[in-house]
């Protein structure tokens, strides 16, 4: 076993450090033998001399539980408060400003300030930062207030202007007197980013909230694994500050809650006590106790201490500065390592010029002179087309390749979101999508959910770094373009005439539409457009998915997709009762806690056009009581979302019609359907549909029409006095009409298209649309009439079935080479080219 005593001797502490790391990496750090270490921020690899030692101190010792007064207590509790002191004096904190709580690890630490902040007189209001660590996210669930902060909303703070109000909460009387907490992280642990220390001390002067008692907590965690912290000025520095050791030394897992002594009478009016925190308890005929008053931590260390996790502290840290200094020299290596990787990741180029990694991490000698960042890069790589590259695919092979790195969120939701673009909307959009922490699924909607984190440490080097920049340039750079240069280059299929003049959705089956607004990229999906004909309304006792055709009322059930509050809004355009809401609102994301449980015993089974689904049921009695109250049905909501297996997956019956034909109809006359040439078609057969996925839409997909067989149908019907219908009564997801006048176009020509290009999408056409008496029921005002069946039915009728509008599918590329690939998307306005048939 080698030993070595590290000293930095070159202004940026690497040359010399590096050697000496090099020269003991293999002895101290066995487990990490033919790796390549970049998780430091998530897993720290102990030295071996510092178990050995630890091993000694055991063998040698008998350590007793500190509350007694046996020789081996005893020597138990004076062990502890010397490393005790030991802990302050590693961050530089007098013992008598300071007091060091041992707890499990820094989110044990947060639950027990949130814990006396819960207890206090008119409870707490609770701001933290959006970077911060899912654990000070928590926080939010005890206070009584709260809200997620930025910088500029910090800065405004500490000018004076409180972003929770003296009046915001249930009573005045309260609100007045309720305490603020305000929680950061001293470093990110997304990115490395490092955030102002001072800011504890600025709030506490300036006095920002008036008379409101204002606590300060210090996410230290991410900092300390490798630099100082200090905390030398009580005035300046935070009232509670959490840590864990073991991302610092690897061993013990233990953390620390370090409490500044004028912030004490926080913890005054907690009320659970534990084992070893009080002088005296009486439970018979009287219930009082008496707590410990010396020291804080004696009335906070419920229970037993970890006593050889604290024993092994006191090794960790000893044996931490003999093997690489101190922090001063851990930081000054680390940010060595951290611009060398930094410079590398951002150097690597793809054939064609663009960059393999989009960095989240800043550039640190942009940092010089300022807060500077830690030693963490995060980053997303990227194919030469644009395309994302999962995560899961890159942590795979990292991990064959013996990388130990990081990937997905991290936990730290509101740094993810800040990085990657993601709105609240779009994050809970992915969840109704089917994502979920540490699944596969890790692009959705055409943006990646989560990073890769490479965080370097005190054991890191100059070969670790270099290996994984080489093994980012071996797999992941292409040397030539995704796009063959000798292919021939495909020419457009023509100048389009046609264009996507509307998109609908239909998120509720058979009630009424949602038109996407113009300019808004639609997402394409394989089972159809997104949030489309995802809910649907079904029988109470029958469990039969309601239909228009027997409840013309549904037509004026009104949805609304909101994705800034996501919620799916409802209203109904026809007479409320009075004991109903105007509106209802329902998550877009699949919380399981709003639907009735699946259990055998309430198990109901739905059916949709005659098949049997699995569907989940609303719970919530205000939702289903609308429903039932404006249709005058006992029915649910129920939800069929996305993937799905068994009873919960269905499949496209839509194929071609024998009335179809692969050459489009003369041009020298506008012939009504039914005087084309009838050629030989394919067998009647679902064969070809049978991997095609749907949700609740009745045969396919995707259903379009054409405004020029629209134009062509009403005037058959006004010819015979009656009245031209709108688009919205075939409930089309695509309406396609001409660049110019329709009367030049042929009416029915989609009939004999087989595939048509939208945007930048290809789409297969799946056959006609076979229509029924549903379609004579006006979309707003749910009137029935006859028309526009009747006149379908002797214009557009063959082997006896009624036809109007097409069904199709999105065509997914084998391999989504790019980031259009990768989210597909169509938006009115789009241009239409059909290819024909044959």
């Amino acid at each position: 076993m080698a030993t070595t005593t590290t000293t930095v001797t070159t202004p940026r502490g690497d040359a010399v450090y590096n050697a000496a790391v090099e020269g003991f990496r293999d002895d101290e750090y066995p487990m990490l033998h033919g790796s390549v270490y970049l998780d430091h921020a998530g897993t720290t690899p102990y030295p071996k001399s510092l178990m050995d030692r630890f091993a000694r101190d055991m063998i040698s010792n008998l350590f007793g539980n500190p509350h007694s007064a046996s020789a081996s207590s005893q020597l138990s509790t004076s062990r502890i408060e010397d490393i005790r002191l030991h802990v302050l004096q590693f961050f530089n904190a007098d013992p008598a400003d300071f007091d060091v709580v041992f707890v499990a690890n820094a989110t044990a630490g947060i639950k027990l300030v949130a814990d006396a902040m819960r207890c206090l007189p008119g409870g707490f209001d609770y701001a933290y930062h959006q970077m911060s660590h899912t654990s000070l996210v928590g926080v939010r669930e005890e206070a009584r207030n709260s809200i997620c902060l930025d910088d500029c909303h910090v800065e405004d703070w500490l000018a004076g202007d409180c972003p929770l109000r003296a009046d915001s909460g249930s009573s005045s009387s309260s609100s007045s007197s309720s305490t603020v907490l305000f929680a950061y992280p001293a470093q990110s642990n997304l990115d490395g980013r490092r955030l102002p220390l001072n800011w504890a001390g600025k709030l506490r002067r300036n006095g920002a909230s008036g008379a409101r008692q204002i606590y300060t907590l210090l996410d230290a965690a991410a900092l300390v694994s490798s630099s100082p912290l200090d905390l030398s000025c009580a005035d300046t520095a935070p009232d509670f500050t959490v840590l864990s050791f073991y991302k610092i030394f690897g061993f013990p897992d233990l953390g620390a809650l370090i409490v500044r002594r004028e912030a004490e009478r926080a913890f005054k009016s907690r009320r659970y006590f534990g084992g070893g925190t009080v002088d005296m308890v009486v439970c018979l005929k009287e219930q009082w106790h008496a707590p410990k008053s010396q020291f804080l931590h004696e009335r906070l260390e419920d229970g037993t201490l970890p006593v050889h996790s604290i024993i092994a502290l006191d090794a960790a840290m000893d044996v931490h500065r003999q093997l690489f200094g101190s922090m001063l020299d851990v930081a000054a290596h680390t940010s060595f390592l951290s611009q060398r990787l930094y410079d590398g990741l951002r150097s690597l180029r793809h054939a064609n010029g663009e960059s393999v990694c989009v960095l989240y991490s800043s550039d640190p000698k942009r940092q010089a002179g300022r807060l500077g960042s830690g030693p963490v890069i995060a980053f997303n790589l990227q194919n030469s087309l644009g395309a994302w590259v999962s995560l899961a695919e890159v942590e795979k092979l990292a991990t064959l390749k013996q990388f130990h790195i990081r990937t997905g969120g991290v936990c730290n939701p509101g740094g993810i979101a800040s990085a990657l673009g993601l709105g609240p909307w779009e994050m809970k959009q992915n969840f109704t999508s089917g994502f979920r922490c540490g699944t596969d699924n890790d692009i959705m909607a055409g943006k990646p959910t989560g990073v890769v984190r490479a965080s370097l440490g005190a054991m890191s080097t100059i070969s670790d770094v270099d290996s994984f920049v080489d093994f980012v340039d071996e797999f992941y750079r292409d040397d030539f373009s995704l796009i063959n240069p000798q292919a021939p280059i495909v020419q457009p299929r023509g100048s389009s005439q046609l264009y996507i003049q509307a998109i609908s959705v239909y998120p509720i089956k058979s009630c009424g539409g949602f038109e996407v607004p113009k300019a808004v990229d639609w997402e394409v999906r394989l089972e159809g457009l997104a949030w489309d004909r995802e809910w649907c309304l079904v029988h109470r006792g029958s469990g039969q998915a309601l239909s228009q055709k027997r409840h013309p009322k549904m037509a004026l059930i009104r949805p609304e997709l909101d994705f800034d509050r996501g919620e799916l809004r409802v209203t109904y355009a026809g007479h409320i009762p009075s004991h109903l809401p105007k509106e209802i609102a329902v998550p877009l994301s699949k919380n399981p806690a709003v639907f009735q449980p699946l259990t055998p015993s309430r198990s109901v089974a739905s059916r949709v056009c005659g098949e049997e689904i699995l569907a989940q049921t609303y719970a919530s009695p205000e939702i289903n009581d609308f429903f039932s109250g404006v249709i005058g049905v006992p029915c649910m909501l129920a939800r069929f979302p996305p993937g799905g297996q068994g009873k919960s997956m269905r499949h496209s019956k839509a194929h071609l019609q024998k009335h179809q034909t692969a050459q489009p109809p003369p041009t020298s006359r506008i012939a009504l359907p039914g005087s084309f040439p009838v050629p030989p078609s394919p067998p009647d057969s679902d064969s070809e549909a049978a991997g095609r996925r749907i949700l609740l839409a009745n045969e396919s997909p995707i259903l379009a029409i054409s405004m020029a067989s629209l134009e062509a149908l009403n005037k058959e019907i006004t010819q015979k006095g009656g009245r031209g219908v709108s688009p919205a009564v075939f409930r089309a997801n695509l309406v396609i009409a001409p660049l110019h006048e329709i009367s030049k176009h042929t009416p029915y020509v989609e009939d004999t298209w087989s595939t048509l290009r939208i945007g930048h999408h290809d789409f297969k056409m799946l056959g006609a649309c076979r229509r029924c008496h549903m379609v004579c029921i006006n979309q707003e005002t749910a009137e029935k009439s006859e028309e526009p069946f009747v006149t379908l039915s002797k214009t557009r009728r063959f082997d006896g079935k009624v036809f109007f509008g097409n069904h199709m599918c999105y065509t997914s590329a084998a391999e989504a080479l790019t980031r259009k690939a990768q989210y597909p998307t169509i938006r009115v306005g789009d241009a239409v080219q059909p290819d024909l048939g044959g």
